[in-house]
């Protein structure tokens, strides 16, 4: 497809986010899995039901704008996935594995900020009024995860490393 308007690049972008998404879905439960102390395994494992319905809402919009989300591969989130499995796989003390395990949800965190900040305002620009409150809601998911990750790093699991 030739990029050739910002509708199009929106729907490339949404497509990224769609893919990035479920592989995020796949990756949460070996996360959760690896994570040594409750409170991780409990947030990896809320943000995993939170991506459900993430990609319920990308999947509304995709059916509203009457287009399919396949066809894309965030090859970024394949990276973020990558690094996150080569973590999972050292030999590591659990507390100090813990808080690589945050590092790296922080990433994909912050990813998904960015990528659905500017999706957000794309839906705006093209007054898109519905999908940008959708889209305005998972990013405020996000931001939230991210506080979450962040909270429990500097409370205990950063502490418990070092």
């Amino acid at each position: 497809m030739k990029l050739d308007s910002l509708q199009k690049l929106y729907l490339e972008e949404l497509r990224d986010l769609y893919s990035a998404e479920n592989q995020i879905l796949k990756a949460l439960p070996k996360m959760a899995k690896a994570a040594s102390t409750p409170q991780l395994q409990a947030a990896f494992q809320e943000h995993l039901e939170q991506t459900k319905g993430q990609v319920e809402r990308l999947e509304q919009i995709f059916e509203a704008l009457g287009k399919s989300p396949k066809g894309k591969t965030c090859a970024a989130m394949e990276g973020l996935v990558k690094e996150g499995e080569e973590l999972m796989s050292q030999k590591a003390e659990p507390a100090v594995l813990d808080a690589g395990l945050i590092a790296a949800a922080q990433r994909v965190e912050h990813y998904e900020m960015a990528g659905y900040g500017t999706v957000r305002s794309y839906a705006r620009l093209l007054k898109d009024e519905e999908s940008a409150r959708l889209l305005q809601q998972t990013l405020e998911e996000e931001e939230q995860t991210d506080k979450k990750l962040t909270r429990l790093a500097e409370s205990t699991i950063n502490i418990e490393a070092v």
